[in-house]
């Protein structure tokens, strides 16, 4: 039975990661825009303060310093909420971080309509494709405050631009003690393994029922959309919906192999994500299986609008991001799915 628990923000883990690399490597720097109680690289700033440079309300100065202090060998991290990282700064990304390919990390919180009640001017919904359409930026969207901790430790290691999308509200601990995470791989979380590959299990399934895809539904998830999309399996499983689960915190680059898998594997794949379904996860899914296995895929997310204010639990419900609503959708093809092949 899949059980979430140990509340706590992506946020939260990205500021305790920054203090453990800074003690580890005395090359990391951290930048902000005014924000650092939000964005928590305030516990940087306290651990290393000649090291932290708070740069005022100018997120552009900011990406423009970040590219210097990486042109000159340190590992900046740059942060401010996604709204601004990815409107605001843009042309500063794109023309002094990515193109000439410095080693810049860019950890933006407060990402997507869990933002709350700060309304659709602080709810970035674009970010994460206006980061994946660059030029060799890497995309992360972890899910947890575990897979932030495992993301933002790849980031450091990996040498070039990287785009990190966090977010403002508490999160149940999902991923295991024996799950990793690596840049351009998914994490199968539905069902467990338990230290089998997917292949073997996919074999089981063929010989066991041959006339049956070894999974009716399989779930693409990032971000705060995996757990409902992990309850979702564990309800329709209940009622013999075979089902995958697969988290897919790294957008970009995306799993191609894994995906592929899934595709030859499943009826359908559906893609959960705190996002714009235009040019988010579910368009990477899409433009991704298109060229390897075509299948049916349902995006889910927010449709061409932007967001508004309330709780994020409200917001979640009004805007379909709910474990009853990745069901329903998933019932709904399965009924006549049979029209698509």
């Amino acid at each position: 039975m899949f059980e979430a628990s140990e509340m706590k923000a992506t946020r939260d883990s990205y500021g305790e990661t920054l203090v453990e690399l800074g003690k580890e490597n005395p090359d990391v720097v951290v930048l902000d825009a005014d924000l650092s109680s939000s964005t928590k690289t305030s516990l940087f700033a306290e651990a290393f303060p000649d090291r932290f440079f708070n740069v005022g309300i100018a997120e552009a100065d900011m990406m423009g310093i970040a590219a210097g202090l990486a042109r000159s060998g340190k590992i900046p991290f740059a942060s401010t909420f996604a709204v601004f990282a990815s409107g605001r700064a843009y042309d500063q990304v794109r023309q002094s971080i990515a193109y000439p390919g410095f080693n810049v990390k860019i950890v933006a919180s407060h990402g997507g309509i869990t933002v709350g009640p700060d309304g659709a001017s602080h709810q970035a919904l674009e970010d994460i494709a206006l980061m994946r359409v660059i030029p060799g930026m890497v995309v992360i969207v972890p899910c947890d405050a575990t897979e932030t901790r495992l993301a933002v430790r790849a980031a450091a290691r990996y040498h070039g631009p990287v785009y990190i999308r966090l977010g403002r509200a508490k999160v149940p601990k999902i991923l295991r003690a024996h799950d990793d995470f690596e840049i351009g791989k998914g994490l199968v979380l539905w069902p467990q393994l338990d230290g089998r590959g997917l292949d073997d299990l996919i074999e089981d399934r063929q010989h066991s029922n041959p006339e049956e895809a070894p999974f009716a539904v399989c779930f693409v998830a990032c971000g705060v959309t995996v757990q409902p999309a992990m309850e979702a399996a564990e309800i329709l499983e209940a009622e013999g919906i075979s089902c995958l689960v697969i988290d897919m915190a790294s957008v970009k680059p995306i799993d191609e192999d894994l995906l592929a898998t899934a595709a030859r594997n499943s009826r359908v794949i559906i893609t959960c994500e705190e996002h714009s379904i235009i040019g988010g996860l579910g368009s990477a899914v899409c433009e991704t299986v298109s060229k390897t296995h075509p299948i049916p895929v349902i995006r889910l997310g927010i449709e061409d609008q932007f967001g508004q204010s309330g709780s994020a639990e409200e917001l979640m419900e009004a805007y379909g991001l709910t474990s009853s609503n990745f069901c329903q959708q998933a019932r709904d093809f399965l009924e006549t799915w049979w029209q698509f092949f």
